[in-house]
């Protein structure tokens, strides 16, 4: 598989991170992203902010999907959770025949599934691919397990241009299954540091809480890695509790109950809905987990 033409669904922090880090890249002649935040109801400042970045960086923001899927080659969807089928069903009304699409988004099985059907039956080509781990820190190289009957020969042309992209599984749902299932535990740790430090903060006996996390996970730095938890949530609680929430249909697809899944769903939207009304505001980047916890406990003494 080779590309010149390459669009981008989502233009966050994944979808910019890829635009950038793909248009450098042996071939790409352009690149074109889209995003409801290019266009109306979006406030004009974050509509003119956005489209600024992308000008900026010569990315091409167009207005409708149409135009993206009329351009591209080669289609990366990275939009939240909630989004991943509803995105892949307007791809679908115009995508062209053989144009690949990749579905970096955090889905359940299920849910990848139906959405390869549509693309397929359009003509494209659908691949799944489950993100292991966060993209800032890597980049366009973070891990990706792909899946899917084109997933070997797309993995291929990735590792070409350098990218971390393996093949797992020509049958759809294994990546989102191995994905969702780390997600569980992952997402699951962040929400219960969160509420453990906390808490523990509250009554004043955090000094004898984290020496005996360091004794039985030596390996781990408690302390830096509880802001790093409360960092990310802070700022992508609320993408990540729809993650869970697609987490929680992975279990249910397999007949459990997804007591776990859920309940960190909540969590994350809990410490994304206090992101929203301002509680972490005035905080460094730099913060300490203790920074974080002191915020929360202040909007509890303040009833927020």
């Amino acid at each position: 598989m080779q590309f010149t033409k390459i669009g981008l669904i989502g233009y966050g922090e994944v979808g910019k991170t890829f635009a950038l880090g793909l248009k450098e890249k042996p071939g790409v002649t352009s690149v074109s992203a889209w995003d409801l935040k290019f266009a109306a109801p979006t406030p004009l400042s974050l509509q003119a902010a956005e489209q600024a970045h992308a000008a900026q960086h010569s990315i091409q923001a167009v207005g409708a999907m149409a135009d993206l899927c009329a351009q591209s080659q080669f289609i990366i969807s990275a939009v939240t959770a909630s989004n991943t089928l509803s995105v892949a069903q307007q791809a679908s009304q115009s995508i062209r025949p053989g144009t690949v699409y990749l579905d970096l988004n955090s889905a359940s099985p299920g849910t990848k599934q139906a959405c390869a059907a549509l693309i397929d039956a359009a003509g494209g080509i659908y691949v799944e691919a489950g993100v292991m781990t966060s993209v800032p820190p890597y980049g366009i190289k973070v891990p990706m397990l792909l899946g899917g009957a084109q997933s070997q020969a797309l993995a291929a042309s990735l590792q070409a241009w350098g990218l971390d992209a393996k093949s797992v599984s020509d049958k759809l749902g294994v990546a989102s299954a191995i994905k969702m299932s780390r997600s569980v535990m992952i997402k699951g740790l962040e929400a219960l540091v969160i509420e453990s430090y906390a808490t523990a903060r509250a009554y004043g006996v955090e000094a004898h809480v984290l020496p005996t996390l360091q004794e039985t996970f030596p390996q781990i730095d408690w302390s830096l890695q509880g802001a790093y938890f409360f960092s990310r949530v802070v700022q992508h609680g609320k993408r990540r509790a729809e993650e869970m929430r697609e987490a929680a249909n992975t279990v249910k697809e397999v007949g459990f109950e997804p007591f776990m899944a859920l309940a960190t769903a909540d969590k994350q939207q809990w410490v994304a809905d206090q992101a929203a009304q301002g509680v972490f505001q005035h905080l460094p980047k730099d913060a300490t987990w203790q920074d974080y916890a002191d915020c929360l406990l202040a909007a509890r003494q303040q009833g927020v």
